[in-house]
């Protein structure tokens, strides 16, 4: 089920836009984070979205941790 909303430029060239993946997934925030950076590093925030990929990873990382350590 496609969207009614504007699609920014970044993201048309998929056949699912990574909004609505996150949302019919139940994706939590990091997860759809690093969705959403994966998918647009290359036309828009270069790098700079795969160190943002990176850190949330990182986070979700840290919160399993945590659980196993409880």
């Amino acid at each position: 089920m496609q969207s009614s909303r504007v699609s920014p430029e970044h993201y048309k060239q998929f056949k699912i836009e990574p909004f609505d993946f996150i949302h019919q997934n139940d994706l939590g925030f990091a997860e759809g984070n690093v969705v959403k950076y994966i998918c647009r590093w290359r036309d828009k925030g270069g790098v700079e979205d795969l160190r943002k990929a990176i850190r949330y990873i990182e986070l979700i990382i840290e919160g399993e941790e945590n659980e196993t350590d409880s």
